[in-house]
């Protein structure tokens, strides 16, 4: 793309449909004049007669708590300089839809036309009462420094200074892993920091707390090293200023074990990187091109730890790490201010999470096969998921124990539960899921071991403790993954194809054909379709030799499924196999049948199709509420395909008057509470929330769902084979990672279940 092309595709973004990039949204009902005599005069004269009493209950009765100030006077706007206020006002409206999308906080960006440290202070603390925390952005130094320090001493908000702080967090927890990597210790590098303004400054103090000494820092500015034998320098220059008889970047360069740049572009040449110590540690932050191109860094020494501050290379040191969920954290404790603990504490969580094992749809996001922690990988990336409760909290423990808490947390769970429903991913399905597979891990074989998103699944679950991987198909191929991924692990590989496998093939073999000998099936045939991965995955699972199976990520369905049902079958009492996809969606999980298996199932079909996917329901913890759906209305229509619907309902009702089902029902009415109270307030899904949906065909329940997946980017889990005799889960096409390692979960439960049932049956006889 042009530079031209991108200047009007970014002049268009911030024009069109609305100017700007954030909008303030009412969170309050306000369609009748009873909501807007509560919103105004007269009703909103209680609350602010309680926080006359105590200023304290602005927390209580407003916005206060999770609303927070970014302000600048625009003197140093990213790479732009002293732009002014009006000119800063995109980059404002920018911090504060960070804030909102990555920790759910409301920001008002403030501009303030002044360059004056007194005015600008005054300003600052004339508006305070109104905001939860202040964040100060793109203040020029030396001011900025002053600035911050009289605001946290003179305010008992929190305050901070992002360009300073922001910086120093993120470049902290990925140098404490990069030395790690490296083999070296803080206390002992050599540190090149290029650049003397806040951010720079920041991060020498912030190196330091961990254990960084002054003696082995070396500053620059434009004009060369800061020695402590120059003169006019400001306080904090001279705080850094060395005794080495040294003026150039090339000679501080020399046996440096660290460069942190926040200076200007290609100012490092590859001659000064040659000259490093071993296993040098290169962050080079200057925005947008950084102090030597990440190309000519990695090209040079093969043994650099490199950073910058792009999104397009390794290791970007993104503030967005951080200031959303210190802010998060310090807020929801009601902190005084932002400490030197609770910094240090946002480091420590960075680089822990960091050396986690990396959820898929991150590796996704940035197009890569694998996140490890290593030489490319030392930071976590804006999009992880799991910042949001991981950060915040290791903020707030560090804000209760340095004593700036005013409201302290002490359920921790529920807490972290809270975090991540602020974003809208209701994820407590899935860590429900897993939470109950390690409670009694099984052993669960993967059919198509061979292909990298099934192999990185099954590492998932091992290290997880979610279940004891089998893994079937060339073993060649699958130890050549999981070396790929650095998948370590003493598990049974097992390849149909070869002859070391001959007895176990004979023995299923043997016992397939007695039992489809007289439908055709001869020994040889037998033996034969043993070489077939689901065949034998069928057949050791038959056997007791595998717990659960799991299969069909390369292969379509309907092959998928033929072998199951020849080999395993339906379970006792059952005549229907169906499946059921679970969407995790803004209301909530939502299970959706049948969406794989029956084409057009009768009315009797429906009606076993709605009674196992209750069960299914019921496994995860919920009370089903389920709607039968049409295209129609309770009697609407009279064509057979809104009948048969509607006999599968009559029919429940009358055998199962303890289910929660009704139909036949359009799904938005179904789905909204309202519509269905205000037409039909005879269903008996009134005054419940619908959360399972049973369609009346193939066609509708998969093409809803598939919808649901792609266009609101509702995660699944699914589809979950319903009827089975044993525990045998089938995938769709091509599934993610994170749906095959939701997929083995069901199957460890499935197994469990089925496990505790032939325990109560013995135990009856």
């Amino acid at each position: 793309m042009s530079k031209e092309s991108k200047r009007s595709d970014a002049l268009l973004y911030h024009e069109l449909p609305t100017p700007g990039k954030i909008q303030v949204v009412p969170t309050k009902k306000y369609a009748t004049q009873r909501d807007l005599s509560l919103a105004y005069s007269p009703g909103v004269a209680e609350p602010c007669l309680e926080i006359e009493k105590d200023k304290d209950n602005a927390y209580r009765y407003t916005a206060k708590g999770n609303l927070v100030a970014v302000i600048s006077n625009g003197t140093a706007v990213l790479g732009l300089g002293n732009i002014g206020p009006e000119a800063s006002k995109p980059v404002m409206e920018g911090k504060g839809l960070l804030f909102k999308i990555f920790a759910d906080i409301d920001v008002f960006d403030i501009e303030v036309d002044t360059e004056n440290i007194d005015e600008f202070i005054a300003t600052v603390k004339n508006i305070a009462p109104t905001f939860g925390g202040i964040n100060l952005e793109d203040i020029k130094a030396p001011e900025a420094f002053e600035i911050e320090r009289r605001l946290k001493e003179e305010l008992d908000i929190p305050v901070m200074h992002d360009d300073q702080h922001g910086t120093a967090i993120i470049s902290a927890a990925a140098l404490i892993n990069a030395l790690e990597i490296a083999g070296k210790k803080i206390e002992e590098v050599q540190i090149v920091i290029s650049g003397a303004g806040a951010a720079a400054i920041s991060c020498s103090r912030l190196y330091q707390a961990f254990g960084a000494k002054r003696e082995n820092m070396v500053m620059l500015d434009s004009k060369g090293v800061i020695r402590n034998d120059r003169g006019n320098l400001t306080s904090e220059k001279t705080e850094y200023a060395t005794h080495r008889k040294i003026d150039t970047l090339d000679e501080a360069m020399q046996d440096a074990d660290v460069f942190i740049g926040l200076s200007m572009a290609d100012i490092v040449s590859p001659e000064m990187l040659l000259s490093m110590a071993n296993n040098p540690i290169v962050f080079a932050m200057a925005n947008p091109n950084p102090e030597v191109k990440y190309d000519v860094a990695i090209a040079t020494r093969k043994d650099i730890i490199m950073a910058t501050g792009r999104s397009d290379h390794p290791n970007q040191v993104n503030n967005v790490l951080g200031f959303p969920f210190i802010f998060r954290g310090a807020l929801d404790v009601r902190a005084t201010k932002i400490n030197e603990a609770m910094k240090m504490a946002a480091v420590e969580a960075l680089a822990r999470l960091a050396k986690e094992p990396v959820p898929e749809q991150v590796n996704i996001a940035y197009g890569e096969t694998r996140l490890a922690f290593g030489k490319d990988y030392i930071i976590p990336k804006p999009t992880d998921p799991r910042l949001i409760a991981e950060v915040p909290p290791a903020v707030a423990k560090a804000a209760m124990e340095s004593g700036v808490a005013k409201k302290p947390i002490t359920d921790w769970d529920a807490y972290k539960d809270k975090l991540r429903e602020r974003l809208g991913s209701d994820n407590k399905m899935v860590r429900l899921l897993l939470s109950r597979a390690k409670l009694d891990p099984k052993r669960v074989v993967f059919a198509e071991a061979d292909q990298l998103a099934v192999i990185k699944a099954a590492q998932i679950v091992y290290e997880e403790g979610v279940a004891v991987p089998i893994l079937l198909g060339r073993k060649k191929t699958i130890k050549n993954l999981m070396a790929e991924i650095d998948f370590d692990a003493d598990i049974l590989i097992i390849d149909p194809k070869t002859e070391e496998e001959k007895d176990r093939k004979d023995k299923y073999a043997k016992v397939y054909w007695e039992q489809r000998k007289r439908r055709g099936v001869t020994l040889y045939a037998a033996q034969r379709l043993m070489r077939e991965r689901n065949y034998f995955a069928a057949m050791m699972v038959n056997e007791g030799d595998a717990d659960a199976l799991i299969s069909g990520y390369s292969r379509n369905y309907p092959s998928v499924v033929k072998p199951m049902l020849e080999l395993i079958g339906m379970a006792k009492g059952a005549n229907r196999i169906a499946t059921t996809n679970v969407m995790m969606t803004k209301r909530g999980p939502l299970f959706l049948s049948d969406t794989s298996i029956n084409i057009n199932p009768s009315s009797s079909e429906l009606i076993k199709i709605a009674r196992m996917t209750s069960q299914v329901v019921k496994m995860f913890g919920m009370n089903p509420v389920m709607a039968m759906i049409s295209y129609s209305n309770f009697g609407s229509s009279k064509n057979i395909e809104a009948s048969k619907v509607r006999d599968a309902v009559a029919y429940l009702h009358r055998r199962y008057p303890d289910m929660i089902v009704d139909g036949e029902l359009q799904t938005d009415f179904a789905l909204n509470a309202n519509m269905l109270k205000e037409k039909f307030p005879f269903s008996k899904l009134v005054g419940k929330k619908v959360n399972t949906l049973i369609f009346p065909n193939l066609d509708s329940a998969n093409i809803t769902y598939k919808l649901l997946k792609e266009l609101n980017e509702a995660e699944s889990i699914g589809p979950i084979m319903m009827g089975m005799r044993k525990p045998v889960h089938i995938l769709q096409l091509g599934a993610s990672v994170d749906e095959i390692v939701n997929m083995t979960a069901i199957a460890v439960i499935d197994a469990q279940q089925k496990e505790q049932l032939e325990l109560e049956k013995v135990d009856a006889k």
